[in-house]
């Protein structure tokens, strides 16, 4: 099958999905990644074809609208902003997404396209099915995490998950009118699309494993729980940070990804006393944060680096809890710290504490030495932190989350 993947957002909405492309591509279909341009050397050499789309995502979130997120205390208000911003996004990317499928015989869309991607399917009268990197319907088992996770009760926590759908039908809107207008199809509105598929059990498998985030037992059926999928990454550790592990014990990485802060050298220096608090080496991403620790033999700063190959040789990661680097450092087996800065950070940190591998969580609004510090003693001084985690990564390794998605492309085919 000529088979298409829609995504977008940043690194960690893109990276795992090339992973899952190339497992695709290795069982005889065609296999074509349709995101952001800024991420096609991600897809180099996974036997996965690139379909460049607009919007650079690095620049939407150091713009002042992106910093803005900061301003929001609440995961609604936060949702809100972002919500505001993505509408544009998501017309800008349509005619792209259009063009990627109109040589495909399925659409598979990611959570954070999938009513876009869905209703292109429609409109071209192709089979598709969702590929979810989280827990996106409604249940009444725990909070929502695009909220940050936090448990309202069965009711509330119901009640969340449906505004966070309602808010997402409300990014699509624009870009639905774009799709009866300029390509003549006839879709229907997010809201009712959304309500039609889910009447007809739309299948979704979830790029996680049940180890970590059980099947809620509210979910309708065809709501399925796939595995992890592992990124394609067949790069090496740079020079410098395999002369730097060899200088001394395992090190901390401290990395916040994609997220942006409000003050980097700040933060930075607040990192780096607390490494030195607490007797440890570091190695310090740079990230899209912008944060730097240069100067002494005991801390490193790094650009990007492969987390597959970096995260078993450390002590513990420090991370802001994003779907995709939660996954690294579970596979990684190592103990960690997590550091949420918005939406489903908090979701992700909150599991990594109850799965044991994480002794506490430090969020990014209240990350100082004096917090990061005692928690960095305890991921690395606690033996069972570490336990859990090689624990958790002996059962990760056995599992297949790329079989699940061929079933379910085997069930689309006449």
């Amino acid at each position: 099958m000529r088979v298409v993947i829609m995504t977008a957002g940043s690194r960690g909405d893109v990276a795992p999905y090339t992973g899952l492309g190339a497992g695709l591509a290795r069982s005889g279909h065609e296999v074509t990644l349709a995101t952001h341009g800024l991420f096609e050397p991600l897809a180099a050499g996974s036997g996965v074809r690139f379909h460049p789309t607009p919007v650079d995502p690095h620049a939407v979130s150091h713009s002042d609208r992106g910093r803005g997120l900061h301003a929001s205390t609440t995961g609604l208000g936060k949702l809100l902003r972002v919500a505001s911003m993505a509408r544009s996004a998501a017309e800008e990317m349509t005619d792209s997404l259009v063009q990627a499928a109109r040589g495909a015989d399925v659409v598979l869309a990611a959570g954070a396209v999938a009513p876009l991607g869905r209703a292109i399917a429609e409109g071209l009268h192709l089979p598709s099915l969702g590929l979810f990197l989280q827990p996106q319907h409604p249940t009444r088992e725990f909070g929502a995490p695009m909220l940050g996770g936090r448990s309202l009760g069965t009711l509330g926590n119901h009640l969340g998950g449906r505004a966070v759908v309602s808010a997402v039908d409300r990014v699509f809107t624009q870009a639905m009118h774009r799709l009866r207008t300029r390509h003549g199809m006839a879709v229907r509105s997010p809201s009712a699309s959304r309500r039609a598929h889910e009447r007809a059990h739309w299948p979704v498998l979830h790029g996680f494993s049940e180890r970590v985030v059980p099947r809620p037992r509210d979910w309708r059926p065809g709501l399925d729980v796939a595995g992890y999928w592992w990124p394609h990454d067949t790069r090496t550790l740079p020079g410098e940070v395999e002369e730097f592990l060899a200088a001394g014990p395992p090190p901390v990485f401290v990395g916040l990804g994609s997220a942006t802060v409000p003050d980097p050298g700040h933060l930075s220096a607040e990192i780096v006393r607390a490494l030195r608090e607490a007797g440890l080496r570091g190695i310090v991403q740079q990230g899209w944060a912008g944060l730097t620790a240069q100067g002494d033999d005991d801390v490193i700063t790094v650009g990007d680096v492969p987390h597959a190959l970096l995260f078993p040789r450390t002590a513990a990661v420090v991370h802001h809890a994003g779907a995709g680097t939660t996954a690294a450092v579970l596979r990684a087996g190592v103990p960690t710290i997590p550091v949420p800065v918005q939406f489903d950070g908090g979701f992700w940190a909150a599991r990594l504490v109850a799965l044991g591998t994480a002794p506490c969580a430090v969020p990014l609004r209240r990350l100082t030495a004096g917090t990061l510090a005692p928690a960095l003693r305890r991921a690395t001084g606690e033996p069972r932190h570490r336990d859990r985690a090689r624990e958790l990564a002996r059962g990760l390794a056995g599992e297949d989350g790329v079989a699940p998605v061929l079933a379910a492309l085997d069930r689309l085919t006449p």
